[in-house]
């Protein structure tokens, strides 16, 4: 079934996956997945695809205009880019980029046998705002600086019948916990509640205007928003808290797709069980994303969810990850066949596809997928 991969002659279809997933027809799971990360992309770029793997360089990550990096460079990237989800049966490119907040960070090599990165993670203890004088003099980044032309390309430049689904990198609550800190945040939730509103709000008014710009683009088919909420026993901080300071936000970005007519799906790690009555009915999220077999299973998510919003991924990064390619393709099956036979479900990985997921076991579950659905 791996050598069905790369498709010799993708037909994407966009509009049908939406349909998929709204419930408005029924047919084999699509393939959906929220990031593939580049350490997998490059060698099945240049081995298959026969492509020159060319880095996508600082000036996207950046995201300020004018930045270095050459944009002759990213237009290589993004070409590639586009090309990988084309001939891995995708229907849709997700491409996300977020505005610079300046966050403290930690910082070790990627372990990903072959990865050039660094692995990132949010500093837990210090952030750039712990009291009001912070807030007065904290950079916060100007969404007319940013640059755009990432997604306005790839816009251009979709296959036909391919959609663009796309995103702010990073939620509201994701921006208030790596700002303030986690410990911050925490303290600051009772000792000083108007600094933690004061800084959602400047968070979430920079993200409702980041959105009319993204909401522009003619080829945009869902909105896919990543917040991490949660964690393996449940919400990071108390419903009470995501319900006043975070969701608020989540519900007015929601509104902004479905006024374009698109929907809302939303990547959130972690036992969100506590807030799911006030994301779908709420916010009115339409699809959620991100499922661990050791907090809830997408099967067990879907038969107590699955008739009111729509299902995303769902195989376990532990199997993903840490399983023969056989038994990712065997666990493919069954969730495209359990979950697939109640509708409203896309196949793909429990979180993403990160840089220690060896290739095999990334082909073997999206080669079990288009064979699937007949496009092999």
């Amino acid at each position: 079934m791996m050598a069905a991969l790369p498709l010799k002659n993708p037909r994407p279809d966009g509009a049908h996956f939406i349909d998929v997933l709204m419930g408005r027809t029924t047919a084999a799971p699509p393939l959906v997945e929220y990031i593939v990360d580049d350490v997998l992309m490059k060698p099945i770029s240049e081995e298959l695809l026969g492509r020159t793997w060319v880095p996508e360089g600082e000036q996207a990550s950046g995201g300020l205009r004018g930045a270095s990096g050459g944009r002759e460079q990213q237009k290589a990237y993004l070409d590639t880019f586009i090309e990988f989800w084309r001939r891995m049966g995708y229907d849709f490119v997700r491409y996300e980029r977020g505005l610079p907040f300046p966050e403290r960070t930690l910082e070790t090599a990627d372990t990903a046998p072959g990865s050039p990165k660094k692995r990132a993670w949010a500093d837990q203890h210090t952030g750039g705002v712990m009291s009001w004088e912070d807030f007065e003099r904290y950079p916060w980044p100007r969404v007319e600086d940013f640059d755009f032309f990432p997604f306005e390309y790839i816009n251009a430049r979709l296959p036909e019948g391919m959609g663009f689904i796309t995103c702010h990198a990073g939620g509201i609550y994701e921006h208030l916990s790596w700002i303030m800190s986690y410990e911050r945040l925490c303290m600051a939730l009772y000792d000083d509640p108007a600094l933690v509103k004061a800084v959602a709000e400047r968070i979430g008014g920079l993200l409702v205007k980041f959105y009319a710009h993204l909401l522009d683009l003619d080829r945009v088919i869902a909105i896919f928003q990543g917040d991490d909420m949660g964690f393996k026993t449940g919400t990071l901080v108390s419903p009470e808290a995501l319900g006043t300071y975070c969701l608020p936000w989540q519900r007015k970005l929601a509104a902004l797709a479905h006024g374009k007519g698109l929907p809302y799906f939303l990547h959130s790690c972690g036992n969100l069980l506590g807030v799911m009555e006030d994301l779908i009915e709420g916010v009115k999220i339409d699809g959620k994303h991100s499922f661990e077999d050791a907090i809830i299973p997408v099967q067990e998510f879907q038969r107590r969810f699955g008739r009111r919003v729509a299902v995303l991924g769902g195989l376990d990064i532990n199997i993903l990850s840490g399983s023969t390619p056989e038994v990712v393709r065997r666990r493919t099956g069954i969730l495209m066949e359990e979950c697939g036979a109640r509708g409203r479900y896309a196949i793909g990985s429990g979180n993403s596809v990160p840089s220690y997921v060896p290739v095999p076991n990334y082909l073997a579950m999206v080669g079990e997928a288009v064979t699937r659905r007949g496009l092999a």
